[in-house]
């Protein structure tokens, strides 16, 4: 199979513009497929879709397996008549470029409880959404359990829950399931809204020959249903408390590295189920996108042991992860690897090595190429293989247009008595400084790259007020808001002539929202033809249908 050359947009659903303080799964949504529709992309990549944890982060979430109930649009509840007008009440007043979490939670709490009762006695004995409960039982059942559970113990991890509880003894189990079964109905009507509102959008994409990237953290959160749930699964010690931790080891950014927290798995015990959390988690993401970026994915390799009692990251030691084991496995039970492998950072031959060995597509970040004048830095695109996805930045960087006025003013020499990292990138680029972040999205469109995946922020030219993640920072992250106005034809013009020039386009199938008014015209470029012939990961050039 030939190499199929395409190009998408990162954009996480929170980010969008709407009345209600986030982004969610109603007509914005659709707005966005529109975009970038009329842009000719393919893909549309988001972040994790479950509940936020600890500073809002979608990467410590309480379930590997659950939606996120605040991307639940309250118009669609209208439409299913689950809300009346007048359950809206006053709609607090919220900044259209932040969301505030803690007055969407509110808000959005509130009027899911009143969903819910609405809901009533007849929708908890319907069909659909027995069926639902049914089809997702493998999860949902410890997942609204934890949720409900939590909520009567308010503030307290489940170690610290009442031992029969935090041990999950059938008795304890089986009598707070009838104290608790309200809650435990509304937490599965909540994860039944997410889905059905799910499914609409993804049925959405599809009329659009749009695709959807998801995002799997490699580590969970300690505090969830995951962990709850699986105990043998995880390094525990006998209080149920983490033995040891993840992290990344010191660096040039970081003298202490980083302690993210998680627990780390007790893959001796995953071996022996043949990976059949794995096997779930992912078949469960499967069904709500097209294609997975594994997050970390050099943790699968060998991952940063940190001592679970440790201050900073500094004692860890390097361990062996599965390796091949899970991915053969995987590959087995899922039918093939639709997987981006996130291998950013310090990356070992082994590392490598694993990635190959099944065809993965690796990532390369344009912002990471400059530092060096090194005509074989592996982000420079003349060094790219098509079997990977170029970015100009994730979620993790500053937007092109803070990264290149933040290395201007440092005027780092990338070797002595060389060029700064900002001319160098000038001079590689063939551009000057106001027109750099249109050359980076150049750069990505014309390499050798089978898929280019442009943040909204570089496409709309924001600084670093729109930057999604600092890592390290515990508070302000995950808030920024794409508004309307940034939202312009002329960037998806751009977009499609851009993709048409470079035979990244996808076939047009512009459905526009009336109000938006945008016309998708065709490019005076003809597609260009890949410059390679090779075989990647299946998942790139195989259209998946809605299941």
């Amino acid at each position: 199979m030939n190499s199929t050359r395409s190009c998408g947009v990162l954009l996480h659903p929170t980010s969008l513009p709407g009345r209600y303080g986030i982004g969610d799964l109603g007509q914005e949504a659709v707005s966005f497929l529109d975009f970038l529709s009329a842009g000719r992309q393919s893909w549309w990549q988001m972040l994790p879709l479950g509940p936020v944890g600890a500073g809002f982060s979608p990467y410590q979430s309480p379930s590997s397996f659950a939606g996120n109930p605040l991307l639940i649009s309250p118009d669609r509840m209208l439409e299913a008549g689950w809300l009346a007008a007048s359950d809206l009440g006053k709609i607090p007043k919220s900044s259209a470029s932040r969301v505030d979490p803690d007055a969407v939670g509110i808000f959005k709490t509130d009027l899911l409880a009143k969903a819910f009762r609405n809901f009533g006695k007849a929708g908890l004995s319907s069909a659909s959404f027995l069926e639902f409960r049914e089809q997702e039982s493998a999860w949902l059942g410890d997942y609204t359990l934890f949720e409900a559970i939590r909520e009567s113990h308010p503030g307290i991890s489940w170690s610290g829950w009442p031992n029969g509880l935090a041990r999950r003894t059938p008795e304890s189990l089986d009598r707070t399931r009838e104290v608790l079964n309200d809650r435990i109905s509304y937490h599965a009507f909540v994860q039944y809204a997410f889905d059905l509102q799910w499914r609409q959008l993804r049925q959405e994409a599809a009329k659009r020959n749009i695709r959807l990237i998801g995002d799997v953290p490699i580590f969970v959160s300690y505090d969830s249903a995951d962990v709850w749930a699986n105990p043998e699964l995880f390094q525990l010690n006998t209080k149920s408390l983490p033995r040891a931790v993840a992290g990344v080891p010191p660096d040039y950014f970081n003298s202490d590295g980083q302690l993210w927290g998680n627990p780390v798995y007790h893959w001796d015990a995953h071996r022996e189920q043949s990976f059949e959390w794995w096997v779930g988690r992912l078949q469960s993401q499967l069904r709500r996108v097209d294609l997975i970026r594994l997050d970390h994915f050099r943790g699968f390799e060998s991952y940063w042991e940190i001592p679970a009692r440790a201050k900073t990251a500094r004692k860890g030691k390097w361990v062996s992860g599965p390796g091949a084991a899970l991915f053969k496995v995987l590959q087995e039970r899922l039918g093939g690897l639709p997987f981006i492998a996130e291998d950013l950072g310090e990356i070992t031959p082994p590392v490598d090595a694993l990635r190959e060995q099944f065809g993965l597509p690796g990532m390369k970040v344009l912002q990471f190429a400059f530092g060096t004048a090194a005509g074989d830095h592996p982000y420079l695109p003349h060094n790219y293989t098509c079997n990977c996805v170029v970015y100009t930045g994730t979620h993790d960087n500053d937007t092109t247009a803070g990264w290149y006025r933040e290395i201007s003013k440092n005027q780092k020499q990338v070797f002595e008595g060389g060029p700064t990292e900002s001319e160098f990138a000038l001079l590689y680029l063939d551009t000057d400084s106001a027109q750099v972040g249109q050359a980076l999205i150049r750069a990505a469109y014309s390499s050798v790259a089978d898929l280019a995946i442009i943040p909204m922020q570089d496409i709309a030219g924001l600084g670093s007020a729109a930057r999604m993640n600092i890592p390290g920072l515990a508070t302000g992250n995950w808030a920024w808001r794409l508004t309307q106005p940034q939202l312009t034809n002329q960037a998806a013009l751009e977009l499609a002539e851009l993709a048409t020039m470079f035979g990244r386009a996808s076939t047009p199938q512009v459905q526009m929202n009336p109000r938006r008014e945008m016309t998708f015209q065709t490019s005076r470029y003809s597609g260009a033809k890949s410059q390679c012939q090779l075989t990647p990961s299946e998942a790139l050039s195989k259209p998946e249908g809605i299941p």
